[in-house]
């Protein structure tokens, strides 16, 4: 990342778990914190200041990074929310085709199929070259957003029609090279799609996804390689799109590796029944008895869990992704999140579908939507929000050891957001959690360094160029005419 030593002077600075004013912070060149020094009155010579509350770099812990090519699209239909199947989100599967069938021959609203087909004229049109133009665009608005690290949730691995790459793993690496130019770090998160159902074998569109066996999806994941800004992971898309008989593969794979594995999990009640007719067991439960529970393993969404499920996510200290925008977005309900960090697992933020990409959002609205679940306020506390979207994102994206902290020998990953915007103007500098996470917005993002590289400065990304119009080239040009 940085390629020379780079001192910053913070105006107000979130360390060891309080603000701290005038502090130091000194980024050598491998990228890692030297120095934290609070009670610094005068920048130090050469240094870069910073002005606002700077936190540790965001983490966005669950990205499908093509789902971006699909805001505005999607809630111009204004009733997109109803997935009964969902193709990229953890969503059921073609075992709950019919039924929606049926809603929509009586003309109840059920517009998910609309949203199913946009989905799939843009994931068709994606190569790896216009899937690598898309997602730097996307990761650079992530970057303005303060997000210096994303899981991206990948399993668009070949061509239409299943035909391989010369290069098995060209999607995977495309997405690598399109955070390496954002300036921010991936976790590639190579996800195992095999069936569209219990039993099912892949549709048209899916056979991209889907590599035929676990074996076959090992070996080409195997074949990626990590460096100082990637990580490997896998992923389990969901319990209905890899059979039961092969979870372990995916399991075993992540284990051998020590990598994070992640799955969807529950995100609409027709998966549970599904799963519950196929198998006898909830999802959650057929997870625990094939292995895949674990402190590296972290479910998606994990919305619609029996009370049982959550004491075995807890008991197994598997971590849990809360995507709140995408699941009031696309109306999948509010996850039991209190009742799984008081069992045992810890929880991080992930946009998802990108209907915003601002993880502070995601952060007040599991506080928020909770208020409006129980109508009691107060669950979480800013300071344990703020750990959601930093220190406990990187844990479960395999950077635990290394970022999410500003403290000597942590990753000089760091996000200022401005304390004198309309938003956030008033508040004492002492309340800084507060404002951020209840007032703030990724509009108030002014710096973003990732490795002591400064990569958005005064809100301008300083690697990749308009931005805003990057954005709307790569989107139009997978729309089509």
């Amino acid at each position: 990342m940085s390629l020379t030593a780079q001192t910053y002077w913070a105006e107000h600075a979130w360390v060891d778990g309080g603000v701290r004013s005038d502090v130091v912070i000194v980024a050598a060149a491998n990228g890692r914190i030297t120095a934290v020094v609070p009670g610094s009155p005068r920048p130090p010579a050469g240094s870069v200041t910073l002005r606002g509350l700077t936190l540790p770099g965001l983490a966005n812990a669950h990205s499908h990074a093509f789902h971006r090519a699909l805001r505005g699209v999607v809630q111009a239909d204004g009733r997109a929310g109803d997935r009964a199947n969902g193709e990229p989100g953890g969503e059921t599967g073609d075992e709950a085709n019919g039924q929606a069938d049926q809603q929509q021959r009586k003309g109840a609203p059920d517009s998910f199929w609309t949203w199913r087909e946009v989905m799939y004229g843009v994931a068709d049109r994606l190569t790896p070259d216009s899937y690598f133009e898309l997602a730097r665009a996307v990761y650079a608005e992530m970057a303005m957003a303060g997000i210096t690290c994303v899981g991206e949730f990948h399993y668009l691995h070949h061509a239409p029609g299943g035909a391989r790459y010369g290069n098995p793993n060209a999607m995977g690496e495309a997405l690598i090279a399109a955070a390496a130019e954002a300036g921010i770090r991936i976790t590639l998160l190579d996800t195992c799609y095999l069936s569209s159902g219990f039993g099912a074998e892949p549709n048209e569109h899916q056979l991209r996804f889907s590599d035929g066996t676990a074996e076959a999806w090992a070996e080409r994941v195997s074949g990626l390689k990590a460096d100082g800004n990637t990580r490997i992971g896998a992923a389990i898309h969901s319990v209905r799109a890899v059979p039961v008989d092969q979870l372990a593969t995916v399991s075993g794979w992540a284990d051998e590796q020590t990598a994070p594995l992640h799955v969807h999990l529950s995100e609409q009640t027709a998966e549970n029944d599904a799963c519950v007719e196929a198998h006898g067991f909830t999802p959650t439960r057929l997870l625990a008895d094939h292995g895949v529970l674990g402190p590296r393993t972290t479910a998606v969404h994990a919305t619609h869990l029996t009370p049982g499920d959550i004491r075995l996510l807890g008991h197994a200290a598997t971590g849990v992704c809360m995507c709140p925008t995408t699941e009031r977005d696309l109306a999948d309900g509010i996850g039991p999140a209190v009742e799984l960090q008081s069992a045992g697992s810890p929880l991080s933020l992930g946009s998802d579908s990108h209907a915003v990409i601002d993880i502070l959002e995601e952060a007040r609205a599991m506080e928020l939507d909770e208020r409006l679940r129980t109508r009691a306020r107060g669950h979480w506390t800013a300071a344990q929000l703020l750990r959601a979207a930093t220190a406990d994102g990187h844990a479960a994206l395999g950077w635990g050891a290394e970022a999410g902290r500003i403290e000597v020998g942590a990753l000089a990953d760091l996000t200022t957001i401005a304390l004198d915007s309309v938003r956030t103007a008033g508040p004492p500098p002492r309340l800084g959690a507060e404002t951020a996470v209840f007032a703030a917005t990724s509009a108030d993002v002014r710096h973003t360094v990732v490795g002591g590289r400064h990569v958005v400065r005064d809100g301008a990304h300083q690697l990749v160029p308009r931005v805003p119009q990057a954005l709307a080239e790569a989107i139009e040009a997978l729309h089509g005419p």
